[in-house]
């Protein structure tokens, strides 16, 4: 592993363009639906998992999908934990994210972690995202990397009449940093979503990988969600996750986040965890010391950080 590139290296296979969204076929499945949940960043949150699948089975829309955009491995570095989480997503829609994409190899390359970190990123936190996804390549089971790699690298989906695209990080790579947050506080980054939108023929993109949330409207009708993290806190002094819907009714909860525009209810939905018990969990696997304790113990007890 190149230690100079890895974690900032973005490979050409997880590029692709706003035309190849154009051209995608929506699955039958994804199409003409009612509400539209998608959960980036789960990162191996067993807790986070069964509270997403909780908050989705209660929503009342006739026709709803889930779809896991990713990177919803990261802290199960144990066999049994991986196999888990793996096995639930199976059960829904998903689309891989640097993490699938590092794991589904057959050894780490030059990419590390695969997060194409921006120069803001302290070079520690690289270092550590890159020490776990070492270990957690070691706790893939047997067979279990050829499903991550039939992953694909997005979806299209339909909610009513309009489509949303459904990416990890943006509309050229799934580990791009162009709808952060911090992209999206510049006129550039906005004026570059809206244009991407029209390019992909989508009314809004779901992405995550960033890890901080943004739902930012472009107009013409046209929205940017990045749900942050569902595994991990995403405001100071609240440890609740946050996932997206997208639906032509209200949200069943109330949203932390909700933005209504014609027939279409945009919103950041609370992914209420047992904090406790993740904690536990967390940190029997990663006891201090460890590149993910020093990397995310803060934000897991506490509120946001760096993150990948």
């Amino acid at each position: 592993m190149n230690s100079q590139a890895a974690g900032r290296h973005c490979p050409l296979d997880y590029r692709y363009q706003p035309a190849d969204i154009a051209r995608a076929i929506t699955h039958p499945g994804l199409q003409r639906l009612d509400a539209l949940w998608v959960v980036g960043g789960l990162y191996g949150n067993l807790e986070a998992l069964d509270a997403v699948l909780a908050a989705y089975d209660a929503d009342p829309s006739p026709r709803k999908a889930l779809v896991f955009n990713g990177d919803f491995h990261w802290f199960d570095a144990e066999p049994n934990w991986f196999a888990s989480i793996q096995a639930q997503v199976n059960a829904h829609w998903a689309t891989r994210g640097n993490v699938e994409t590092e794991l589904a190899r057959d050894a780490i390359g030059d990419a590390g972690c695969g997060c194409a970190y921006p120069d803001w990123v302290a070079n520690e936190a690289v270092a550590h995202s890159n020490r776990i996804i070492q270990d957690l390549h070691a706790a893939v089971p047997p067979g279990g990397r050829d499903p991550l790699a039939a992953l694909p690298l997005f979806l299209r989906a339909e909610v009513g009449a309009h489509a949303v695209a459904i990416v990890h990080g943006d509309a050229h790579s799934l580990a791009g940093w162009a709808f952060s947050h911090e992209a999206m506080q510049t006129d550039t980054g906005r004026d570059a979503a809206a244009q991407a939108c029209t390019a992909a023929g989508v009314r809004a993109f779901a992405s995550s990988h960033t890890c901080m949330p943004v739902l930012q409207g472009l107009g013409q009708g046209r929205w940017l969600v990045n749900n942050g993290a569902a595994g991990m806190p995403n405001a100071p002094a609240d440890l609740r996750g946050l996932c997206t819907r997208i639906a032509t009714t209200p949200p069943p909860a109330p949203a932390v986040q909700l933005q209504r525009d014609g027939d279409w209810h945009v919103s950041l939905q609370a992914v209420a965890y047992d904090t406790a018990r993740w904690w536990q969990r967390f940190a029997a696997q990663w006891p201090a010391g460890s590149a993910a304790h020093r990397a995310y113990a803060r934000r897991i007890q506490h509120g946001p950080g760096d993150c990948g």
